[in-house]
């Protein structure tokens, strides 16, 4: 498999605050990769430099084979890179389809007929097609999780960032959302996700890349990172020697 997102040296401070530390790694096209670390490492900041709504320091993002450093957010949302957001965004005053149309419209570059069958397919996807109609401000938490899944892949993207987008569900809800993301991935789409929530991680990502204080300390197969004695104590406060 070929390299999708390339990150080479990334460094990002505020300040003495370093939420990027020379980080380096690549995810191969069609992968699914689990991002962990504690509160504060700088997950959501990464996703941010990949996106291009934080400027780098210093560093390089390759992106399906370009440089994508100096790109803007809208531009490497159109070339292919789409998100959700930890605390769902959604434009509540409109509709869940219009919300939809806004992802296939901007992003995918869409337009007419064509950008209401995409939409409308996505939310069909994502199950929330019975809500189409609906203001996007009356959702529950689930169908917002649901909403911000959909505007994401609305805009046709290449690599679909997910930033803790199980947080905050029951386990019922949590299941239902885990059965949407892996038929999202089984068809092909490249994930890269931010989760605390772990059965739910472990149940989608082949791969897993685990972060502190902005640097990567880990990275391999789940299992092996689960069992690590380092990730164990940074992440999972367990005393390696207790």
């Amino acid at each position: 498999m070929s390299a999708l997102l390339s990150i080479q040296g990334l460094q990002k401070s505020f300040g003495a605050v370093v939420v990027a530390d020379a980080t380096s790694f690549d995810i191969s096209e069609g992968e699914a990769v689990g991002i962990l670390g504690p509160n504060g490492a700088g997950k959501t900041s990464l996703f941010n430099l990949i996106t291009g709504t934080l400027k780098a320091d210093a560093g390089q993002v390759g992106f399906a084979g370009a440089d994508i450093t100096t790109h803007s957010a809208a531009a490497r949302c159109k070339a292919g890179i789409a998100r959700s957001f930890q605390i769902p965004q959604p434009f509540g005053g409109m509709t869940v389809f219009e919300n939809a149309l806004v992802g296939a419209t901007q992003g995918a570059g869409l337009s007419g007929h064509e950008a209401e069958e995409h939409a409308l397919s996505v939310l069909d996807d994502t199950g929330l097609l019975a809500k189409a109609n609906a203001r996007a401000g009356t959702l529950t938490l689930l169908e917002r999780k649901r909403l911000e899944l959909t505007r994401a892949l609305s805009a046709k993207p290449k690599l679909l960032l997910l930033d803790e987008i199980a947080g905050g569900l029951t386990e019922a809800e949590c299941h239902s959302l885990i059965a949407t993301i892996q038929s999202i991935h089984a068809r092909g789409t490249t994930i890269v996700w931010i989760e605390h929530v772990i059965h739910a991680l472990l149940a989608v990502v082949e791969r897993i890349i685990v972060i502190d204080f902005g640097k990567k300390i880990a990275e391999g197969d789940p299992k092996t990172i689960m069992e690590s004695p380092e990730v164990k104590e940074i992440y999972l406060g367990v005393d390696p020697d207790a």
